[in-house]
């Protein structure tokens, strides 16, 4: 099967060599003739060191990019059995852009969008025949990193999702299905991991050193949540909040904050801009979070943002955006998390996940703290999330 993709960028082009290493025909689409030649020029420089690696074949590498064709047009999608949208972030856009898609396509062509948090049944109304239309989110970089969510629209032709499974399968990749809600699994769940973050940095009750300390050092996570946003950028780690935040109606969980929002409007985009939370200027000190500290302070940082992070793939199970198993998958392979976070609570005790969110409410009294409906009955009912498992 050909495979298109449109857009050049970051993701697109990592899409693109993960479909031709499979050994599929890929049209990579872009309306900038520059970009497309950096495209170009890039992956040669990857397959390149990969070979100097010992991972690859000069031969391998050659294959690769032959099967790569660089267009400036749409009508080279002709042919394509699956066509793959991985362009900026804006829903009126990616409408547009599918209407155009239609109308070139065979009719049997499956269309998917990279879309990491907005509608697919938005962008699927766009379409005639929105039955074809389907969530297919890939993670950055897509070459390397092994989840991508299947996101099936309201429309969607039921089989779709099973057909882009075995895809997915064939490529090396782990899907995992998800509802078509904001966020889908991995950017809906990974929310507390930032924002109850700047939150405690806010009251006061630890630094962004301690903060990123204890979730590395106790938590057991590859990087801290500081550490982390400077690393996304913080106008898409912002957006991305904001975007989830505006599509539950404005749910307390999810909001804000000015604290990253002034980051963003002073150009403090963390590492591509060379200041976020912390300062990566040339001459400026190194980034320290690991040294020692309060062990009692930072249990407490680390148990407080887990809980809510817990809780929030509760919620997300309870209610059935994804499965337990894709739940807990989706955290380690999308985000990198130590383990899965379900799998967490029952090493915790269900009983001691709900009392440390009952604690947190009352303390606060705020909605954003209130204990998900899923963790109070399996508490009640002395159940666990995995219940056949040894802990």
């Amino acid at each position: 099967m050909q495979i298109g993709i449109i857009g050049s960028g970051a993701m697109g082009s990592g899409i693109a060599q993960v479909a031709a290493t499979a050994g599929h025909t890929v049209v990579l689409y872009d309306t900038n003739q520059e970009a497309l030649v950096r495209a170009r020029t890039q992956l040669e420089h990857i397959l390149h060191r990969l070979v100097e690696k010992g991972r690859m074949t000069g031969q391998e590498v050659t294959d690769i990019l032959q099967r790569h064709q660089f267009v400036d047009t749409m009508d080279a999608f002709r042919e394509c059995g699956l066509v793959i949208e991985a362009i900026v972030e804006n829903l009126d856009i990616k409408r547009s852009v599918f209407q155009t898609l239609e109308s070139i396509v065979t009719r049997e062509a499956i269309l998917a969008t990279n879309t990491s948090s907005l509608s697919i049944a938005s962008i699927a109304a766009a379409c005639q025949a929105p039955e074809r239309v389907i969530g297919l989110h890939f993670f950055n970089p897509a070459p390397l990193m092994k989840l991508v969510e299947i996101i099936p629209a309201l429309q969607t032709d039921p089989g779709l999702p099973s057909t882009l499974h075995q895809l997915m399968l064939s490529w090396g990749k782990y899907p995992v299905q998800a509802r078509d809600t904001p966020g889908f699994i991995v950017n809906r769940i990974a929310r507390p991991f930032y924002s109850e973050s700047i939150r405690i940095l806010e009251e006061g009750l630890g630094t962004k050193e301690e903060i990123d300390t204890a979730m590395k050092t106790i938590g057991g996570f590859r990087m801290g949540p500081f550490e982390l946003m400077d690393f996304i950028g913080h106008d898409v780690n912002y957006a991305v909040t904001e975007s989830v935040w505006t599509a539950c109606y404005f749910e307390p969980r999810y909001q804000p904050s000015f604290t990253q929002r002034r980051l963003v409007d002073a150009g403090w985009l963390g590492r591509k801009s060379g200041r976020g939370f912390y300062d990566y200027r040339l001459g400026a000190s190194p980034v320290e979070t690991t040294g020692p500290g309060d062990s009692e302070k930072l249990r407490r940082i680390y148990e407080r943002i887990v809980v809510m992070l817990i809780n929030e793939a509760a919620d997300a199970l309870y209610y059935n955006i994804a499965s337990r198993d894709d739940i807990d998958q989706a955290m380690t392979l999308g985000v990198n998390y130590p383990k899965g976070l379900l799998r967490w609570a029952d090493e915790w005790g269900i009983a001691t996940c709900e009392a440390r969110m009952d604690r947190l409410f009352n303390n606060y009294h705020d909605p954003r703290y209130r204990c998900s409906p899923m963790l109070k009955s399996l508490a009640q009912q002395g159940e666990r999330f995995y219940p056949n498992e040894n802990i």
